[in-house]
């Protein structure tokens, strides 16, 4: 039966149908995502911008308070003169040269008192009559300054105020002026001078710009240096005329500065363009003087961070946008998934019956492996209690056939030796199957200082038949000679009695037949190498050496259990047991054990046995 869902066709037209009805879709959540982004920006912008007025709010009140208590400052020194008799007495008789030098003096030492930049007296003519600085080069003794605004207020009003560069000294400064009057008429003004560049100076410390703004428009201190003596605005003809005639400015070029007004958000805080960079300007007039403090911040970096919270809030949008679908598809799956469970559900019973019967089996065939298991484990303990017996006791038949040959030849001294190493190996059989017993149930190894030469020279006599048979020379280095490790001395010639029969088996048909033992300490260790010329490891078996069945010699040669027995034996004394090739052929073993603390001197027993040398000459 053909199906006549629309859902399930898939032909060009319904796709192309699909969609331009997918279009709205997409529109409405660009639409979203830039909607997103606009309020993250306006948002940011507007914290940002309320943050930067707080701040320089913060600052015009720290710095207006600073300036306004600088400027007022020096207001008592122009009172404190009139009221000291030498100054009136200098008006009265100015040519008198003691009296002005006395008044110079006394200028002197009250303006270092005060801290101001300089203190003078003026006559009625405005003709600089004593200062503090008349020493100095640049001094206003003398000079005519009638001109100046501050002289002009003080003559004629009382008191003057007045910012602008010096006519001698060609610095700027703010000018304080008092009158000194005798009736209704003034006799001269007495002047002070306020150096304001340390408070420019604290100004640069700060975050932003600063800028003094004087009556006219016309910065005349800031943080900037570009921005000092240039107006906002250029100056009208009657305000040019004014400068000419009071030169407040010295001989700055007075030009303007490319300040535009972008955006007012208050009365006293403008977004303003200045030399082409958008800045947050924020005013304050002073209450001392007729001046206009502003501060300026830059509004780069607010912009910058305004843009990355528009694309935060877009990103933030857009996985909105994608988890709501993911939740869309994920409930459209959840619908086709119930309603196809029906469908399946028959397909799962009979699947479940299937799994049931196949486990059943599969616990059958598991439990025939275990079994396999513990009868493989048998063998290999079997096979492991024939291998590690039958090296002693060939050993044992070769020693009592050669005390046989010994006792015919009435070599009482040498029988006795064979039969006391015959003892030695029934003591060592005992110590060594009693360890296999005990070996099962991972007992711990007793350890004691073992003699290496002794334990090599016991191993030597195991397989001396096997060497000669094969005739392979044995050779043993062992420096210094009483180098012992702590090991426990039935397995350490268990592990040394297979290690160099393995040799002996490897070397067959190698045309030189090396057999070498060489033992040394290292480091609070001692490193027993057994190493011969054989055509060394097959790099196939190599990584697999110490597993159990893994062998290199020929089918029904081995099986593969004297190196996983010796392996086990070596760690169970704290050791390793490791192996290599060697670059010009042959194979190493390398025991690794604890040195011995305390060394055992006992003498260790003779490789060359008369008996067993006459047995191998017959």
């Amino acid at each position: 039966m053909i199906s006549r869902e629309p859902g399930l066709h898939f032909d060009g037209p319904f796709d192309h149908t699909r969609g331009w009805r997918a279009l709205p879709r997409w529109c409405g959540a660009l639409a979203l995502v830039a909607v997103a982004a606009f309020a993250g920006q306006q948002i940011a912008m507007q914290a940002g911008l309320a943050r930067l007025r707080e701040a320089a709010e913060h600052r015009l009140d720290m710095l207006a308070t600073g300036l306004d208590a600088d400027l007022a400052r020096f207001d008592y020194l122009p009172a404190l003169l009139e009221m000291t008799p030498v100054v009136p007495e200098l008006l009265g008789t100015p040519s008198d040269t003691r009296l002005r030098d006395a008044v110079n003096r006394y200028l002197d030492g009250v303006n270092a008192t005060a801290g101001a930049e300089m203190l003078y007296v003026l006559d009625a003519s405005g003709t600089s009559l004593a200062a503090s600085d008349w020493d100095k080069p640049g001094t206003t003794v003398g000079q005519d300054l009638s001109f100046r605004p501050y002289v002009i207020d003080a003559l004629g009003q009382g008191r003057g105020r007045f910012y602008g560069v010096g006519i001698t000294s060609k610095k700027p400064g703010y000018y304080l002026s008092y009158a000194l009057r005798r009736g209704q008429s003034s006799r001269g003004v007495v002047a002070v001078k306020i150096n304001l560049e340390e408070a420019e100076r604290a100004w640069r410390k700060l975050p932003g710009d600063v800028a003094l703004i004087d009556q006219r428009g016309v910065v005349i201190l800031s943080t900037r240096e570009d921005l000092k003596f240039r107006p906002l605005l250029p100056l009208d003809a009657l305000q040019r005329a004014e400068v000419l005639r009071s030169r407040p400015y010295g001989e700055a070029s007075l030009q303007p500065l490319q300040w535009t007004q972008k955006e007012a958000l208050d009365r006293d805080v403008q977004v303003i363009s200045l030399d082409g960079v958008d800045q947050l300007a924020s005013a304050r007039i002073l209450r001392g003087a007729p001046w206009q403090l502003v501060v300026l911040d830059d509004l780069a970096p607010l912009r910058t961070a305004a843009r990355y919270a528009a694309i935060t809030a877009s990103l933030a949008m857009a996985v909105l946008l994608l988890v709501a679908v993911a939740l869309w598809q994920r409930r459209r799956a959840v619908r086709q998934k119930l309603a196809s469970q029906a469908a399946l559900q028959a397909a799962h019973d009979t699947l479940e019956s299937t799994v049931v019967a196949r486990t059943a089996q599969l616990r059958a065939a598991q439990g025939e492996l275990v079994h396999a298991g513990k009868m493989a484990a048998l063998g290999q303990m079997s096979a492991g209690v024939v291998h590690e017996l039958n090296q002693p006791l060939t050993a044992m038949r070769t020693l009592s056939e050669s005390a046989v040959i010994l006792l015919d030849k009435n070599r009482i001294d040498d029988v006795r030796g064979n039969l006391q190493r015959i003892r030695n190996m029934v003591d060592r059989l005992a110590r060594l199957t009693s360890q296999l017993r005990t070996f099962a149930y991972k007992g711990e190894v007793p350890l004691a200082p073992v003699p290496l030469s002794q334990a090599i020279a016991e191993a030597q006599a195991i397989v001396a038949d096997a060497a000669k048979k094969q005739r392979v020379a044995i050779e043993v280095d062992v420096q210094p000679a009483a180098l012992s490790a702590m090991a426990e001395d039935a397995a350490l010639g268990s592990v040394l009695a297979n290690l160099m029969r393995n040799a002996i088996d490897a070397m067959q048909d190698a045309p030189l037949r090396t057999l070498r033992l060489e033992a040394r300490p290292k480091e609070g260790r001692v490193l027993l190498s057994v190493t011969d010329t054989g055509p060394g490891i097959r790099p196939d078996i190599l990584p697999r050496l110490f597993e159990p069945f893994v062998t290199g010699k020929a089918a029904g040669s081995g099986l593969g259990l004297g190196l996983v027995i010796s392996a086990q034996l070596v760690r169970a004394m704290d050791g390793t047991l490791r192996a290599a090739n060697l670059d010009g052929g042959g194979a190493c073993f390398v025991i690794d054990l604890p040195a011995a603390i305390a060394v055992i001197h006992n003498p260790p027993v003779p490789s060359h046995s008369p008996p067993l040398s006459t047995a191998q000459q017959e």
